[in-house]
């Protein structure tokens, strides 16, 4: 679908560039986005090795294992329908730990995982569950004490001070998970809760 919505703008920017006689602009800017988008893909790839470097040398280091450790009594709250000590428990609390760091894309082999550990538990396979919903929802909106990937990226485009997001990025992703938890909760209480 998202293929067929991307063919139809471009034809329809070309039609227009055809008919206003801007063809060639068209062309020039097409040429020049295409160079921005290199430069801002190569000074990415800087911020993006560095940080999943740093998660290396984190859980080498242990520190996953203890920020695991000390959410783990927490998503036992969250996720009462969960065996604490199962696979997907485990699933969840690296890829929640990941993205606490601000690594998405280290942690979404961990939510791919953690989904599929959750559907072995789940009796109606049609049907999410409200573990899996929930799951869902703090993975959307993780609190990041390291947004990596938005610190690239203002690295990237030149910011002289790209760390200063750190602190609103703690506090809005925690508004953001407090408020997806108490609307996940809300909705199990309305709908049954059964499941």
């Amino acid at each position: 679908m998202i293929n067929k919505i991307w063919f139809f703008m471009i034809l329809i920017a070309v039609i227009f560039a055809i008919t206003a006689g801007k063809l060639e602009l068209l062309s020039e800017e097409i040429f020049s986005s295409l160079s921005t988008s290199v430069d801002l893909a190569i000074g990415l790839i800087g911020g993006m090795v560095l940080w999943c470097g740093i998660l290396k040398v984190a859980e080498k280091s242990g520190l996953v294992d203890n920020i695991s450790r000390l959410i783990r009594p927490v998503m036992k709250l969250i996720f009462r329908d969960v065996p604490s000590r199962g696979n997907a428990m485990g699933a969840m609390v690296m890829n929640i730990t990941s993205n606490m760091l601000g690594l998405g894309n280290a942690a979404t082999p961990m939510g791919l995982k953690a989904m599929q550990e959750l559907q072995t538990l789940n009796h109606k396979k049609e049907m999410a569950t409200n573990a899996m919903c929930m799951f869902l929802v703090v993975n959307a909106a993780p609190i990041q004490f390291i947004p990596a990937t938005v610190m690239s990226l203002r690295s990237s485009m030149g910011s002289t001070n790209p760390g200063i997001i750190i602190l609103p990025a703690i506090l809005t992703s925690s508004i953001a998970l407090t408020t997806g938890v108490i609307a996940c909760k809300l909705l199990e209480k309305t709908s049954g809760g059964g499941r």
